[in-house]
């Protein structure tokens, strides 16, 4: 009876290993920072968060760079006439007292140039620079191929 306990432990431990603190860069606190497996290096990944804005005034994400990636860019998916597509944006708002959320099926970071693969249980660094609170770096986790987000 006591290996069911340890593995429950052992899978609780990891979890909350997963779980990072959120990252406050002025009025702004990303959270959740994630992405899935890659295949390889010739498909690119993707990376999803959570920013909320704290403040009263609204700001703007408009870079994203990580050492994972040789272009690493904010993409947004749309579904128009039963078909879906990826595009490129340029910039995120985040509004005054309010959140960005990038999911799978919405907007998120392409990792596209992979310089490694992304392999489940490991984290890289990924900076996203917003127009007022300047630069701030987060550690993603990834996770496996068919994950759907961080537990909560």
């Amino acid at each position: 009876m006591k290996l069911p306990v340890i593995a429950v432990f052992a899978f609780g431990l990891s979890a909350g290993l997963a779980q990072a603190e959120p990252v406050r860069q002025g009025n702004l606190e990303i959270d959740a920072a994630w992405a899935r497996a890659s295949i390889g290096t010739s498909r690119p990944g993707a990376a999803y968060f959570t920013v909320r804005n704290f403040g009263d005034e609204g700001d703007r994400l408009i870079g994203l760079s990580s050492p994972v990636s040789t272009m690493t860019m904010l993409h947004e998916t749309t579904l128009s006439e039963g078909i879906s597509r990826m595009a490129h944006v340029e910039a995120a708002e985040i509004p005054a007292s309010g959140e960005l959320t990038l999911e799978p099926g919405g907007m998120h970071v392409m990792l596209m140039e992979l310089a490694t693969p992304l392999r489940e249980g490991a984290t890289f660094p990924l900076t996203l620079a917003f127009e007022a609170a300047g630069e701030v770096t987060v550690e993603v986790h990834v996770f496996g191929p068919g994950a759907t987000g961080p537990a909560e």
